[in-house]
């Protein structure tokens, strides 16, 4: 006598294989977007109340520009009683290595500290070029992106 399972078997393995490929890709996506911060040590008058941190994989060099992403982990809540109130910003800048000059390309911020929580405002500027301070957080980036440590 044969047995038949019919549609649902197939049915069945249709499912757990979607949930476990679901399952797979949800990890790999996760892993891919979580950012390795790390702190820029630099002396400055708002050390004390913030760290500057950047994400050395989105470190890209094209000539003499470069390309990266910082975040500001605020100490406490920025924006006083605002409804847009917010603790941590993420910004992609472009340096200029050969001029010592900073730009910024989009900026995020965001309600929790190291940009976690639902931005609560965001917005891409097309700001110019500027000088970079000395003894600035600026300098500091600069120094990292343009590797002159």
């Amino acid at each position: 006598m044969t047995h038949h399972a019919g549609p649902f078997l197939k049915l069945t393995l249709a499912y757990v294989f979607g949930f476990w490929l679901q399952t797979a890709l949800l990890v790999l996506s996760s892993g891919l977007a979580s950012a390795k911060w790390v702190a820029v040590e630099k002396n400055n008058q708002l050390a004390g109340s913030m760290t500057v941190y950047v994400d050395p994989d989105t470190i890209h060099r094209k000539g003499d520009l470069v390309m990266m992403w910082q975040l500001i982990d605020y100490k406490t809540m920025q924006g006083g009683r605002s409804p847009s109130r917010f603790s941590s910003m993420k910004m992609q800048k472009q340096f200029d290595c050969v001029e010592a000059r900073v730009r910024l390309l989009r900026a995020t911020v965001y309600w929790g500290n190291m940009g976690t929580g639902d931005p609560t405002e965001a917005y891409i500027e097309q700001s110019t070029w500027t000088l970079v301070e000395p003894d600035s957080v600026d300098q500091a980036l600069w120094e990292v992106a343009c590797d002159k440590q």
